[in-house]
């Protein structure tokens, strides 16, 4: 038994059990270690983890001490391509059985308790792209096992800009035959496998689920990604923008909807013919707009993600709204009145971790509901929207915005964002002090 856990940027972590201590798991939980939660994205430590509490919000796990995972029993999947080997979620408590505070997955959990007690559930579709080439060199040499290690040297499998053309679906079809039969097996919900705009790029589009299940399904589904093309000889990455000749930027698109718990029917959808949304569908759309800059690192928490937000881009460079246009923030799909009517969020990048993207964009929108923000009108041009602002143009933009937001410190609790801005800081550090190709090209002659 693979017994896992959403870490803090939506990697899943954990340990392999035997059967037979898997079951003990299930009455008393397995411990994992705490500083796990003080990696930064290449396992750089960036707490002081021998010191009192270790400088995280995790009351009695200090020194490097343990945490309890806690099988959930909802999620159990037998593994199609591991032999005699299953895999399954857990919920973090700390030794006196309190939960885990800065756990992305009960970040998720509280924001829809929360939803459920204003009378709604949430209904959630993912559109993942993500790049799949073949592997010619893992670089496994001790000397390229670095912090981080030499990135694996890829060819493509298919040229690119061809959108959609069925020549390099077949050209890909191997591979996403594979994934296909994989997937299904897990019982995930695939709606269509494609090729994408860029060269060797895919995307994979998911049936609406409800509650936990959506981001539950997308930490599933990375791993399974990356596992099964690994074994085939391939390199699967959800990295925003890989730093390749003539590759794309990949998104994440979220579709999302709320229904009324009392009813069943669709939230947004418009009364009458007149209208595009309902009232609570439109302030909705107001409080992921309001709350865009500083929901901004939790739908895109890579410094590589914010490369992708730029003028003209298939992608959102302002916080605006829109029926029927990809370049907007968020996009309307569904006429007035279609019972189908939803919100297509295109602001994320692959990297984000599903149980905080989607929690980020539940407390914005309910947030909007409650206090009844006014989207504005629809731009219809979304680029050249000058009377909406500009998102976070870089990681240290969104952390900034992060820090000022008294709503993601009400909703998500203080201590998480603390540590979220103080993780982030902590890489953008690391970053800041790298000397790059670009410096040394720029003035190593010139100067």
């Amino acid at each position: 038994m693979r017994v896992v856990f959403a870490d803090q940027h939506g990697i899943a972590r954990g340990k392999t059990l035997t059967a037979r201590n898997f079951l003990a798991a299930l009455e008393r939980g397995h411990a994992v270690v705490s500083t796990l939660f003080a990696f930064d994205t290449s396992n750089h430590v960036a707490f002081p983890v021998f010191t009192g509490e270790g400088g995280l919000p995790l009351a009695g796990a200090g020194g490097s001490g343990d945490l309890l995972m806690v099988p959930d029993p909802e999620t159990f999947r037998v593994l199609p391509w591991v032999p005699a080997t299953a895999w399954i979620l857990s919920d973090l408590y700390l030794p006196d059985g309190a939960p885990v505070r800065i756990a992305p997955r009960y970040i998720y959990r509280r924001a829809l308790e929360e939803l459920r007690r204003q009378g709604f559930g949430s209904l959630a579709g993912l559109e993942v792209e993500f790049y799949v080439m073949k592997l010619e060199d893992a670089r496994l040499r001790p000397e390229q096992s670095g912090q981080p290690p030499d990135p694996p040297q890829v060819n493509l499998l298919t040229h690119g800009f061809q959108h959609l053309a069925e020549q390099k679906i077949d050209e890909m079809q191997p591979i996403l035959e594979t994934l296909r039969e994989n997937l299904e097996a897990l019982g995930l919900p695939i709606r269509s496998l494609e090729t994408e705009w860029g060269p060797s790029q895919c995307e994979v589009t998911f049936e609406p689920e409800t509650g936990l299940t959506p981001a539950d399904d997308m930490l599933l589904f990375k791993s399974a990604v990356k596992q099964i093309c690994r074994r085939h000889g391939c390199h699967a990455t959800f990295m925003c923008w890989p730093a390749l000749q003539n590759v794309y930027a990949s998104g994440w698109h979220l579709h999302q909807s709320l229904y009324s718990l009392a009813t069943g029917e669709n939230a947004f959808v418009a009364p009458d013919s007149s209208q595009l949304l309902s009232a609570a569908g439109r302030h909705f759309v107001g409080g992921l707009l309001h709350h865009a800059a500083a929901s901004c690192l939790f739908s895109n928490p890579t410094i590589n993600g914010y490369k992708r937000l730029r003028p003209n881009s298939l992608a959102p460079y302002r916080a605006n709204w829109a029926t029927e246009n990809r370049g907007a923030m968020i996009r309307v799909i569904g006429r007035p009145t279609d019972p189908g009517t939803h919100l297509e969020n295109r602001v994320g990048e692959p990297a984000a971790n599903p149980y905080l993207y989607l929690a980020s964009n539940l407390i914005a929108g309910m947030d909007g509901i409650e206090k009844r923000l006014d989207p504005g009108d629809p731009t219809v041009d979304p680029y050249a929207d000058t009377d909406r602002a500009v998102l976070p143009r870089s990681l240290m933009d969104a952390v900034g915005a992060l820090k000022t937001s008294a709503l993601f410190r009400e909703k998500m609790g203080n201590d998480f964002i603390e540590y979220m801005v103080a993780l982030k800081e902590f890489e953008l550090s690391r970053f800041l002090s790298y000397v790059t190709d670009w410096e040394h090209r720029e003035y190593f002659e010139m100067f």
